[in-house]
């Protein structure tokens, strides 16, 4: 019978524990840059709606202070 290579599952626990991780921090600056919803279900690119940028066509004037 072979003997158990406990050092190769190890570095497998280690390899999954890193990969959890990652897809953790991944899922959280995702949430935070809101393309997931509410719900916590994925949004597509489609749904995701930008940000509308100011709108330059008309010139900003400030009133005179008095």
């Amino acid at each position: 019978m072979a003997t158990p290579n406990y050092g190769f599952e190890k570095r497998q626990k280690e390899l999954a524990k890193k990969r959890k991780k990652e897809d953790k921090l991944k899922a959280k600056s995702d949430r935070k840059s809101g393309h997931f919803s509410e719900d916590g279900t994925e949004l597509d690119d489609a749904q995701v709606t930008p940000e509308e940028p100011l709108a330059t066509d008309s010139p900003v004037t400030q009133s005179p202070s008095p």
